[in-house]
């Protein structure tokens, strides 16, 4: 957000929220198109797994999608097989990013079906 006084223009640190639905679209769309670009682009140009644009690439994801939806043991298992040549060709990061998601609607679902801890003295 900027404010304007007289003819300069101050621009205030805003922060920028994004809801935890937001970040898992975002998360998936990202990994969609990181899988995309593995499985379909980048064998068409570079030498396929053994190419450094495939490697800076999954550098790039996995940082992206931890700050996006903080560190999950799934994210290992998939940048680990994305180094593996040949096994680049799965949509690893699209399918831990819908398992972190499964994962935290179970987790959300679980939370609101517990009762309510009470103490049966205080009734």
């Amino acid at each position: 957000m900027s404010i304007q006084h007289g003819n300069s223009i101050a621009v205030t640190p805003d922060t920028i929220t994004i809801s935890p639905g937001s970040r898992f679209r975002i998360a998936m769309m990202l990994a969609i198109m990181a899988d995309t670009l593995q499985v379909v682009v980048f064998p068409l140009f570079v030498e396929g797994a053994l190419s450094p644009a495939d490697d800076i690439l999954d550098f790039g994801i996995a940082a992206v999608l931890v700050h996006l939806l903080r560190w999950h043991w799934e994210f290992l298992p998939s940048f680990l097989a994305k180094l593996v040549p040949g096994v680049d060709l799965v949509p690893f990061w699209t399918i831990a990013v819908a398992n972190v998601y499964r994962k935290a609607v179970a987790a959300d679902e679980s939370r609101e079906q517990r009762p309510a801890l009470r103490d049966p003295r205080s009734s």
